[in-house]
């Protein structure tokens, strides 16, 4: 019997749909309970176990109690040992970091974590370089690449590693402030490095930052962009400093790390959320306006959350736009975008080639992928 650790961060993800970006904080979460966000990671979870069904009789999951693990596994019928902590009720980062290190106890020989970059530093402070892990991404904000590109994929690398085909390697823990975060400023620290399967194709990169040449691409990217609109048409401008470019050639204020909802060249909403969105496309003609994130090459599910399933539905795959300079895809050595929206249908609908503006009245077809 082979013991696995699974730790559920159940909170984890819940401040993106509301547009909080993050919820590292006990206010924070408040509000975003009060905005109707719903917990996203027991599903991420879900989806991950699911490619462990074929080992299901020879493994044992260990793992915390009810959203933090107990429920996912046993909804699946695996073979479960739950670990006590002081509140079921009200989980936090301490609970994840003495579940860690009582699994290191059981003799765990991989631990699957379920959340963002918080819950990284966390299993880092407990684990160190004691056990292999496989981060399954459901933050907001995930800057490590300690985190499988999806759920699913997160699940298939550690069957693969529990079969014996491949080796570990370290792997950077990076998290943000999140108070300079929600005010436009990135500032990313390196916090340690944990084990991970050594399979880079299914390992997500670091987020990369933005170079100071890219400017004039950028430039030409928001100018083509602004001449090109539509005063009939709402348009949702997504987070980055390639679609701030757009913004800023309208001479209108710009959320770099947030949704903006302009019309008729005109901001209707700064720093949207996911029901801002909905509200004001419901009755208009709209598109979307997004941009790879650099270093990552995630187009929908790091970071812009906001834009939903239900706003993607709703927009339609012909009315998306996306914008990217040509360094930013080269840097991605031109492999294909990710889709990662927690709704199979839409990332399915989302799936093969787009038109990407590159430059002014420049375009190329790119792959884009679940």
């Amino acid at each position: 019997m082979i013991n696995i650790g699974l730790i559920v961060n159940p909170i984890a993800g819940m401040g993106g749909t509301v547009g909080l970006k993050g919820t590292d904080g006990e206010d924070i979460l408040r509000e975003a309970i009060r905005l109707g966000s719903q917990p996203k990671s027991p599903i991420k979870a879900i989806k991950a176990l699911k490619e462990l069904d074929s080992i299901k009789d020879n493994i044992k999951i260990i793992t915390g109690p009810k959203d933090m693990g107990e429920n996912e596994a046993k909804l699946l019928n695996f073979n479960v040992e739950v670990i006590n902590i002081e509140n079921e009720n009200s989980t936090s980062s301490k609970d994840t970091i003495k579940l860690a290190r009582d699994m290191l106890d059981k003799k765990i020989s991989i631990l699957i974590f379920v959340g963002g970059d918080g819950t990284a530093r966390d299993i880092y402070k407990a684990v160190k370089d004691k056990v292999i892990t496989i981060g399954i991404p459901a933050g907001v904000k995930i800057h490590s690449p300690v985190y499988a590109i999806n759920p699913k994929i997160g699940g298939r690398l550690a069957l693969r590693f529990l079969n014996g085909k491949i080796n570990s390697i370290e792997r950077e823990v990076l998290d943000l402030d999140e108070e300079m975060y929600r005010q436009g400023k990135v500032n990313t620290k390196l916090y340690g490095y944990l084990k991970v399967p050594r399979e880079k194709s299914f390992m997500q990169n670091k987020k990369a930052p933005t170079p100071l040449s890219e400017e004039s691409s950028q430039k030409s990217i928001g100018l083509f962009i602004a001449d090109n609109m539509e005063t009939d048409i709402t348009y949702i401008i997504g987070p980055g400093t390639t679609t701030r470019a757009i913004l800023d050639t309208l001479n209108l204020k710009s959320t770099l790390l947030g949704i903006d909802i302009i019309k008729s060249k005109k901001i209707i909403k700064n720093d949207a959320n996911e029901k801002d969105i909905l509200e004001c496309i419901k009755d208009n003609k709209a598109k979307l306006i997004i941009t790879p994130t650099g270093g990552q090459g995630y187009l929908l599910g790091r970071g812009n959350q906001q834009i939903s399933d239900r706003v993607i539905k709703s927009i339609g795959r012909e009315n998306i736009i996306v914008v990217s300079t040509l360094h930013k895809l080269q840097n991605l050595k031109f492999k294909p975008l990710y889709i990662d929206t927690s709704n199979e249908e839409v990332d399915s609908m989302l799936n093969g080639y787009m038109r990407i503006v590159v430059g002014y009245k420049e375009e190329i077809m790119y792959s884009v992928r679940s």
